[in-house]
């Protein structure tokens, strides 16, 4: 949990707890531009109906795409956090 008293404190790291509300916000993001792109898509096939089609398989891809990114961004970044605990931990040990 993020505490406004951990901005003062040096003591722990607040990125690991905000990185999952960016996740999210990326998540939502990702599926109003992919829902954008299905609207729009339909308009397409009006015009065109295979390109609208394939407009519509782009953008529900590349929503997926997007969602599987963003996961993909915030596990390396966790990764980063969590490699930092257990080396300390290994300090504190004695074991590095």
């Amino acid at each position: 949990m993020f505490y406004v008293g951990d901005l003062f404190q040096w003591d722990r790291f607040i990125t690991p707890s905000i990185i999952r509300t960016f996740y999210w916000l990326v998540v939502v993001a990702s599926v109003l531009f992919g829902l954008a792109g299905m609207i729009s898509s339909l308009g397409a096939m009006a015009v065109n109906p295979i390109a609208g089609l394939l407009m519509l398989i782009a953008s529900f891809v590349g929503m997926l795409a997007g969602i599987v990114f963003a996961r993909i961004a915030a596990e390396l970044v966790l990764i980063a956090f969590r490699i930092n605990e257990h080396l300390g931990a290994m300090r504190n040990r004695g074991g590095v």
